[in-house]
């Protein structure tokens, strides 16, 4: 989309990829909210020195030499509006280096949103059901599981090696 993204972490691979699902989510009238801003930082570390960027568009984004670490305040209001309309919700992946504290507001935020919602709230891989154990949130959600990948390949349809083996199965 044209925004810098200073020496932010990007999979070069999933780049089209990222561009077909966004193309997608527009022709099919789905709205893909992104961030509008972030948390950056120089290192990728505790204790390093961190901000919170004004906005992320074409024009401002992360800045050269920091890289962005978490949602910013803006992005985590708009996100727990979202949540709180939502009457399902399938979170796979946390949204910033919650391993270190200063990195964690948007992903704690995140799971502090998912708990107050009346959705049915399924959290899906390893990570995200640490960062909602460490919130002390995990009795809050409708489901859990540590198979995150596996649980996105089978909404996506694909079938399971270990589904497989039992359908093939006789008696």
């Amino acid at each position: 989309q044209g925004v810098p993204i200073g020496a932010s972490r990007v999979e070069a691979d999933k780049v089209d990829l990222a561009r077909e699902i966004l193309d997608l989510a527009k022709k099919k009238g789905v709205r893909f909210l992104l961030p509008v801003d972030a948390i950056e930082t120089q290192k990728v570390e505790p204790g390093s020195p961190w901000r919170n960027t004004s906005r992320v568009s074409p024009t401002h984004g992360i800045t050269d030499g920091w890289q962005a670490v978490d949602i910013g305040h803006a992005t985590i209001s708009l996100y727990e509006d979202e949540i709180a309309k939502a009457k399902t919700i399938l979170w796979n992946g946390p949204v910033g280096v919650f391993e270190i504290p200063a990195f964690a507001s948007g992903t704690i935020a995140i799971a502090e949103a998912l708990a107050r919602s009346r959705a049915t709230t399924i959290i899906g891989g390893g990570d995200s059901v640490t960062a909602v154990k460490q919130a002390g949130l995990a009795d809050k959600m409708t489901f859990i599981s540590t198979g995150g990948g596996a649980a996105l390949e089978l909404l996506e349809g694909k079938e399971l090696p270990g589904i497989a083996a039992l359908s093939d199965r006789t008696a």
